[in-house]
C-alpha cells in the first residue's frame, strides 16, 4: 500500500495575486532565521520569516507587473528580481533597507528566467533572454560587462529561448549554458567561444522548464505536453536523451532538483506538485493541495536534511509549505 501524500506543513496567504517565483535563504548560521522569498503577479517580492509564516518586508520596484524570478546573490541581503516590465533588479536589504540598487533593462518581452551563476567571490554571469528574439545575453555582475550574445546559427528556427540554466564544473572550468528552446530543443552553449555545442529535440512543444545536475551531467526538462524529458551529456559533450517519463497530466511550468540531488519536484498545470526520485525518475508523491495552475516549485538549503522544505506558487494566490524529509 502507497502512503497517502502528506498535507503542506503550512501555508502561506496574503499575496493577493498569482505567485509566480520562489526562493529560500536559509543562512549558515543558527541565529538566521530562514525566509523565502516570493514574487508575484501584482509586481511584489514578498519576503517572509518561515518561523512566524508572515511577511517581514513587501518590495515594490516593477511598476506593478508580474516578478517572475526571484534569487539571491551569495546573501539574504543581496537580491535580484525579475519582472514583466522588462527590468532585472538588484536590491540591498542590509540593515532593513528596501533598495533597488541597480538595474538591467533586458528589453525582451517574454517570460524567460535569467540564470545566475557565481563564478568568483562578488562575481557573478546572469544569463538572460535578449532584445532579438532568438537570442542570449550573457553579463557579468555587478558591472554589467557583456560577455557574450548567443546566436543561433542562420535557419536554425530554434525560436525565443524559454528556460536558461548557467553551470559549470568545480575547479574553475569555463561556465556553460544550457538553453530550453520554444521549438522544443535543448541547446550546449559555450560562452567562450558563443558557439553551440549540441543540440537536442527533447519535446514538441517548448520547453518550459529545466534542471541539470551537474555531478552526473544529467538534467530534465518538461514542456506543455505530458512527457518529462531526461536527457545527458557525454564526455564529447554531446547532448543524448537518456530516458522519458509518461505523466497523467499535461503540462509543466517548472521543474527543480533538490540540492543534495536526491528527488526532484515538477509544478503542475493540473493543480499538482509531483515528487520522484531522481536516480530513477520514481514516483514518490502527488501533493495535491492547491485549486489553480501551480507555478513555481523550490528546495530549501537547511544545512540539516530534517529541515529541508519545499515551497510551490499557485495561481490560487497560495505558497504550500511541504516537509519531504527522505533518508535514501
Amino acid at each position: 500500500m502507497a502512503l497517502p501524500p502528506p498535507d503542506p506543513q503550512f501555508v502561506l496567504r496574503g499575496t493577493s495575486a498569482a505567485v509566480h517565483a520562489l526562493h529560500f535563504s536559509c543562512g549558515g548560521q543558527e541565529p538566521d532565521v530562514p525566509i523565502l522569498f516570493s514574487g508575484s503577479e501584482n509586481g511584489f517580492i514578498h519576503v517572509w520569516n518561515l518561523k512566524t509564516h508572515r511577511v517581514d518586508t513587501a518590495l515594490d520596484g516593477h511598476g506593478r507587473r508580474s516578478v517572475y524570478c526571484v534569487e539571491t546573490m551569495g546573501s539574504k541581503d543581496r537580491l535580484l528580481s525579475q519582472g514583466r516590465d522588462q527590468r532585472i533588479c538588484l536590491w540591498d536589504l542590509a540593515e532593513g533597507r528596501t533598495s533597488v540598487t541597480d538595474s538591467v533593462f533586458t528589453e525582451n518581452v517574454g517570460f524567460c528566467r535569467c540564470s545566475l551563476l557565481k563564478v568568483a567571490q562578488g562575481r557573478w554571469l546572469m544569463a538572460m533572454a535578449a532584445k532579438a528574439l532568438e537570442e542570449v545575453q550573457v553579463l557579468e555582475l555587478p558591472s554589467k560587462t557583456s560577455v557574450c550574445t548567443l546566436k543561433p546559427e542562420v535557419g536554425a528556427k530554434l525560436g525565443m529561448p524559454m528556460c536558461l540554466k548557467l553551470w559549470q564544473l568545480s575547479g574553475g572550468s569555463q561556465p556553460l549554458l544550457l538553453a530550453g528552446y520554444e521549438d522544443g530543443s535543448v541547446v550546449l552553449w559555450n560562452l567562450s567561444t558563443g558557439k553551440a555545442l549540441s543540440q537536442l529535440v527533447c519535446h514538441p512543444e517548448p520547453v518550459m522548464s529545466l534542471d541539470f545536475d551537474v555531478e552526473k551531467a544529467k538534467g530534465i526538462s518538461g514542456s506543455s505536453e505530458k512527457v518529462l524529458s531526461i536527457w545527458s551529456l557525454n564526455e564529447q559533450q554531446n547532448l543524448q536523451v537518456y530516458k522519458t517519463h509518461e505523466l497523467v497530466n499535461a503540462g509543466i511550468s517548472d521543474i527543480t532538483i533538490r540540492p543534495d540531488k536526491k528527488i526532484l519536484a515538477t509544478a503542475g498545470w493540473d493543480h499538482r506538485i509531483r515528487i520522484f526520485g531522481w536516480k530513477k525518475m520514481k514516483p514518490l508523491a502527488v501533493l495535491d493541495f492547491h485549486t489553480a495552475t501551480v507555478h513555481c516549485v523550490s528546495f530549501s538549503d537547511h544545512k540539516n536534511p530534517r529541515e529541508r522544505l519545499l515551497a510551490a506558487g499557485s495561481k490560487d494566490h497560495r505558497i504550500s509549505i511541504w516537509s519531504i524529509y527522505t533518508q535514501t
